[in-house]
């Protein structure tokens, strides 16, 4: 299986910085892409960024300009350097990882997608 373990996350004033890490081990293949997802309370979860192993990026509109993905690809791990935060961005940070991984009994890899535990970030005024 692929465990992802995400650290980072707490608690920040408005217009201050947070840097979430995630890391994934396991009988890994290749990822095609990681990425976070937020929750707020009464709201769904929904895209924050993600970046594929070529190096493109994708942000969700409210994050675009004041966010950065990053990866390294050696170690299966990625970043979100979250500048200039607002109290809107406080929810909770999953960060997922997709692609290819071993199973038992097959020799072939074939596709994985895992999620991490979960980081909370508070944003205070």
């Amino acid at each position: 299986q692929v465990h992802m373990v995400e650290t980072g996350g707490g608690l920040v004033q408005a217009g201050g910085s947070l840097r979430l890490s995630c890391a994934a081990s396991g009988s890994i293949f290749s990822i095609r892409a990681m990425g976070w997802y937020r929750q707020a309370p009464g709201k769904e979860r929904e895209l924050v960024a993600e970046i594929t192993g070529g190096g493109s990026t994708n942000y969700g509109d409210s994050v675009k300009g004041r966010f950065t993905i990053s990866r390294d690809n050696d170690n299966d791990k990625a970043y979100l350097q979250m500048n200039s935060l607002k109290i809107e961005d406080t929810g909770v940070y999953y960060c997922y990882a997709e692609g290819l991984r071993y199973y038992s009994g097959s020799s072939l890899p074939l596709d994985f997608g895992s999620w991490g535990q979960g980081a909370q970030v508070t944003v205070s005024s």
